[in-house]
């Protein structure tokens, strides 16, 4: 049965400005952004003046993890267990604002499921694109979770295996990382031929790619292939940032990710290898943020939430994050919606006909300030009103 919804009397808010506009939705769709009184809905938002703006799109996340203070423990838990935390992982995301996310990792098609459960309303949550099992070298970064692959062949095999499953995104480890024992951060992994590899066999099937990459040759290495977006980037120097803006390769910080570690590091029981690389590449990190805003690399708001102690629930702090190191809320705001939902490629993240009628209200503008997503009012995702509780 059609569904019409008509959020009346809200400041509408996105990449392209702001207006005064009801929105109407027909079956999930945007239909109109305009005065539209004489409109019958099934269901009336009155927004009073709140700002009417795109959900949040998180392009980095890893729905089986529970911000526990060493993900590599999980090694041994049930592919059940983890299902759970992945339900509650979405109803706690929904409920920050975030309509979308992307995940980067997960065994057992977990995240494959849990956007199939989304979908069908078996769950409350976000809309999900998910990888699969990220591919990685025998006994590289994440290997617990991942897909072990070593030599084309085996890579080719690996990416399709995820494409069967029903990959959104081929998502590999283009270099070593702070939570695995053993890993060089910013050393690469995966050989150059290895990573063509993995872009021509998901591209064959127009599936894009994501790379984690914090080392500055592990980044080159992954542009130089075709990666559509590189996660972390931790160490990127002013040459791989141009060579990034040049490619038109997305970068997603997850700032999060090392600030969930370096600021609890004293109080929890992090493993001590982990600290001491979180602190080495948090101290690059400001260098890093500074050349991708001169090269005017393109950014997308990712955390890598469901690391340590940076959960779903305060995906918004990234926002914050990002203002720190010298966005401005009005990019920050662009690069958490309208360019994000791009990099993940669903029609979301801008408030017009023929997108998603995935929304939030909020009490003040986001373009002014990243301080509003701490009191999201209200949640609407496929054009219906939504209690992530229920």
């Amino acid at each position: 049965m059609s569904h019409t919804l008509v959020i009346r009397d809200g400041t509408v808010v996105d990449h392209q400005g702001s207006r005064e506009a009801d929105v109407v939705a027909v079956d999930g769709e945007i239909t109109r952004v305009e005065p539209a009184t004489e409109v019958a809905a099934d269901t009336t938002i009155h927004a009073d003046g709140s700002y009417v703006a795109p959900g949040l799109v998180d392009a980095h996340v890893h729905l089986m993890m529970d911000a526990g203070p060493d993900p590599a423990s999980d090694v041994d838990r049930s592919t059940a267990s983890l299902t759970y935390r992945a339900a509650s992982n979405l109803r706690d995301a929904l409920a920050a604002g975030v309509t979308t996310v992307r995940d980067l990792g997960a065994p057992d098609g977990i995240a494959l499921d849990a956007a199939q459960a989304v979908e069908a309303g078996v769950v409350a949550g976000p809309r999900v694109v998910a990888c699969g099992r990220n591919v990685v070298m025998t006994g590289g970064h994440g290997h617990w979770f991942g897909r072990e692959a070593d030599g084309r062949d085996e890579i080719r095999t690996a990416v399709r295996e995820q494409l069967k499953g029903g990959a959104g995104v081929v998502k590999c480890m283009a270099t070593g990382g702070v939570l695995t024992p053993g890993a060089n951060t910013g050393a690469p992994e995966l050989a150059p031929d290895e990573l063509e590899t993995l872009v021509e066999t998901a591209g064959a099937k127009g599936v894009p790619t994501a790379a984690h990459a914090h080392g500055t040759a592990g980044i080159r290495n992954a542009v130089d292939a075709g990666i559509d977006s590189i996660e972390h980037g931790t160490f990127m120097d002013a040459r791989a940032a141009e060579e990034m803006a040049e490619a038109g390769t997305y970068w997603v910080p997850t700032a999060s990710a090392l600030a969930g570690i370096v600021d609890n590091a004293d109080d929890a029981p992090i493993p001590d290898y982990a600290v001491e690389k979180a602190r080495e590449a948090q101290a690059a990190f400001e260098e890093a943020f500074e050349h991708a805003l001169a090269a005017d690399v393109t950014i997308a708001m990712g955390t890598d939430a469901g690391t340590p102690f940076n959960t779903f629930a305060d995906i918004p702090t990234e926002l914050a994050l990002m203002t720190e190191y010298g966005m401005t809320p009005e990019g920050v705001f662009e690069a958490a919606t309208h360019t994000a939902a791009a990099l993940v490629g669903v029609d979301a993240g801008r408030v017009e006909p023929g997108a998603y009628a995935d929304l939030v209200l909020l009490p003040g503008d986001p373009r002014t300030s990243v301080d509003v997503w701490s009191d999201v009012e209200t949640v609407v995702t496929r054009g219906r009103q939504v209690d992530p509780r229920t």
